[in-house]
């Protein structure tokens, strides 16, 4: 039996791509390294923590503290790690590696090098990795662990991905490459300055076999304001359909670089072992945001991440971010 196993179950490690000045960051390299250098120190107290980067030395004296880090040498295109990385599915007891194919989102940026990265990262991790020529995106898929899997269509039926393939044979291929039984599609939601076509990740989040977290606009003067009651509609149908709890997060104000409202949500928590790290935005917000997180995960420390930076780039904490499952081995 094959499964995608669920965020929320436990981990190995989380890998993250360092920022290098060939990236999109270099604008304000030292910024995004500081907010780098924050998330691996909060996932190392944890966990291993996995940096793939451009010079090790350089990244390595960013780093007193080696503890639970490891490092490889590989120049990415970017840093988006949730997109670019290896799924971890379980099968027949397994824990197996999918390796999807990448194109920056529909052709939108430079992908060869951030599609090439797995394959040259294949002799350090101690599992299986199989190669899928299917263009598929970490953040555009959300497993319960236990069958269900949540997208949204906008993005996994986006002609710009797999456009050879009818609607059917997507979620066909979802089900036989990550072993889900019912493929759940949002026909709304969607976060103004992001680049990948509303991926689930911004939106709605599992956080349980049972429970999924999302972002909620109270705001009627927001422009988001009536994709996101329409998304909260559609979860609430799935939710009583399928037995599911549904907990909403509140909406940050908006935050504008350049006359462009950034894609700042809390759906873009991170799960480590023992702990959630939460993003964060000096805005309002973010005081009941943490405090929803604390009262629902209350055997988990709550962290919170500055990700103001992040959004600069249109992702945030989840973004730059993949957990490996328990069951892979780093090694290095």
């Amino acid at each position: 039996m094959k499964r995608m196993i669920a965020e929320f179950e436990k981990q190995s490690f989380t890998q993250v791509l360092f920022p290098h000045v060939k990236t999109d960051w270099a604008e304000y390299l030292q910024e995004a390294e500081a907010t780098f250098v924050q998330i691996i120190q909060a996932i190392q107290t944890y966990q291993k923590c996995f940096v793939i980067c451009a010079d090790i030395t350089y990244v390595k004296s960013k780093f007193q503290d080696h503890t639970n880090l490891y490092f490889a040498d590989y120049e990415t295109d970017d840093t988006w790690a949730r997109d670019i990385s290896c799924l971890s599915v379980e099968d027949d007891a397994e824990v197996k590696l999918l390796d999807f194919t990448f194109n920056a989102w529909g052709n939108k940026f430079e992908w060869g090098k951030d599609n090439a990265m797995s394959v040259a990262m294949q002799n350090i991790y101690l599992s299986d990795i199989e190669t899928i020529p299917f263009v598929l995106e970490g953040g555009a898929v959300e497993s319960n662990g236990s069958g269900i899997l949540l997208t949204t269509s906008t993005c996994m039926l986006n002609k710009n991905r797999n456009p050879q393939l009818t609607s059917i044979e997507i979620t066909k291929k979802l089900n036989e490459t990550l072993g889900c039984t019912t493929v759940l599609y949002l026909e709304h939601g969607y976060l103004a300055g992001d680049d990948t076509d509303a991926h689930i990740d911004t939106l709605a989040r599992f956080i349980d076999a049972k429970t999924i977290m999302y972002v909620a606009c109270e705001n009627e003067e927001d422009e988001h304001y009536k994709e996101l009651l329409a998304m909260k509609k559609e979860l609430q149908t799935m939710a009583k359909e399928h037995d599911l709890n549904l907990i909403p997060l509140p909406f940050p104000h908006a935050i504008y670089e350049n006359k462009e409202r950034l894609p700042a949500t809390y759906a873009n928590f991170l799960f480590v072992n023992g702990a959630v790290l939460v993003p964060t935005y000096n805005v309002p917000e973010d005081k009941l945001a943490i405090d929803i997180f604390i009262n629902t995960f209350t055997s988990l420390d709550i962290l919170p991440i500055n990700c103001t930076t992040l959004i600069k780039q249109h992702g945030s904490l989840h973004c730059v971010t993949m957990n490996f499952a328990s069951g892979v081995t780093l090694l290095i």
